[in-house]
């Protein structure tokens, strides 16, 4: 694998118009919503780009996202178990790298689980493949607005006065 400016470009346009990850952060947040009981708002597909497109304007995170998402495209794991423990584990930084610092990387590293129960691959993909969509929609679902607490300030704030 060589991951230059060109392919991480590339990895960006295959991310942007993947209208599965728009549809599975949808499925996601029908999911999660009344779990918690809240309503979450769905995500359309250009708020979606334009998530895509902040990620990878930042270089240093954008270079590790596509090395990640290429390596899930490709991983493949006869019988697939042998596999699990890799797939799972580079799923869940994928999940923490697109939806940024803490405590975000965390809620996205939790939802990619929640993702991944409910992504399975076509016949013929790769393993890791499913694991990438679920962690693709994992961590923008999270860095995304609509889920109200995001959009508050914390009731744990000290004034530093």
């Amino acid at each position: 694998m060589d991951v230059t400016p060109a392919a991480v470009a590339d990895e960006r346009d295959r991310i942007r118009d993947d209208d599965a990850v728009v549809a599975l952060i949808n499925d996601v947040r029908a999911r999660l919503g009344p779990a918690f009981g809240v309503e979450v708002d769905p995500v359309g597909a250009e708020r979606y780009r334009e998530a895509v497109d902040a990620v990878f304007a930042d270089g240093d995170r954008a270079v590790n996202v596509a090395a990640l998402s290429m390596l899930l495209r490709e991983l493949d794991c006869a019988g697939d178990y042998p596999g699990f423990v890799v797939d799972e584990f580079l799923g869940r930084k994928l999940a923490a790298t697109v939806a940024g610092g803490q405590p975000l990387a965390l809620l996205a590293e939790a939802t990619f689980h929640v993702a991944d129960v409910h992504v399975h691959g076509d016949e013929g993909d790769a393993a890791g493949d499913d694991d990438r969509l679920a962690a693709l929609a994992a961590g923008f679902q999270t860095r995304l607005p609509g889920w109200e607490w995001t959009e508050t300030a914390s009731p744990f704030a000290v004034d530093p006065g």
